[in-house]
């Protein structure tokens, strides 16, 4: 299997637990035969709390530009135009409960 590379949003390492737009840190994984941690990608969040906050295009980027080396990204729930924004990079957000142990690397 060739390598990829996943992002996680994960507060302890070991669950994706975390909302995309509320990440303070982006965990990196090579994936081949298995998952295997590479760096955690500080990152300011996309939410300012407020469910109903319009879409910031520029912080979308700058958040974006830590993940455009990622083929997925993991995460517990995500808002309907930053998952869109990131299909369209081509980055695939997946919505995923339990731990990063769980994902397969044959599915990623």
């Amino acid at each position: 299997m060739a390598q990829k590379r996943i992002a996680a949003v994960s507060s302890d390492g070991i669950n994706v637990d975390g909302h995309f737009g509320k990440a303070e840190r982006f965990s990196i994984y090579d994936v081949d035969d298995q998952i295997s941690w590479v760096e955690d990608r500080p990152t300011e969040t996309l939410s300012v709390g407020d469910p109903g906050h319009p879409f910031d295009a520029e912080k979308f980027k700058r958040i974006a530009s830590l993940l455009k080396d990622c083929t997925k990204v993991y995460v517990k729930q995500i808002g309907e135009k930053p998952a869109a924004e990131l299909k369209a990079m081509g980055i695939q957000p997946v919505v995923f409960n339990g731990g990063l142990a769980e994902i397969d690397p044959n599915a990623v």
